[in-house]
């Protein structure tokens, strides 16, 4: 296997492991959340952009803004053994989980109440003789 396909991947490579697609990752370039090295218009994908993307996909899949997301990521660099990182995105993934915990609760009563309207709606229809 030669150096590029080991320590580098193309876009299709990319789009093809990670289920996105090209306008994708080139929305997330553009919004400085990937840095892919620049071979004319190609674009060749370093080892800590194919990590940034997972950590990207995962915070999204988690409910956080692209925003939240680069400003995690930028932490990364700035010399404290990413204990503000880790700090940040621990405060930041708690408040998530509470929404998220209360949007469930939301959804959970929202089934039951529309699981009681579609009784009375089937109890109402049969005793018209329709159902």
């Amino acid at each position: 296997m030669n150096k590029i396909t080991v320590e580098f991947r193309s876009i299709k490579e990319m789009c093809d492991l990670y289920k996105v697609t090209p306008r994708t990752l080139r929305f997330y370039e553009f919004m400085e959340l990937l840095f892919p090295i620049r071979e004319g218009k190609r674009r060749l994908f370093t080892r800590r952009d194919q990590a940034r993307l997972k950590l990207i996909l995962q915070g999204k899949r988690f409910g956080f803004s692209l925003e939240e997301i680069r400003q995690l990521l930028n932490l990364y660099d700035i010399g404290d053994q990413q204990k503000t990182q880790l700090l940040k995105t621990y405060e930041l993934a708690n408040e998530k989980l509470k929404v998220m915990m209360n949007q469930k609760e939301e959804l959970e009563s929202a089934i039951e109440d529309l699981k009681k309207m579609l009784k009375w709606g089937g109890e109402v229809l049969a005793s018209k003789g329709v159902m």
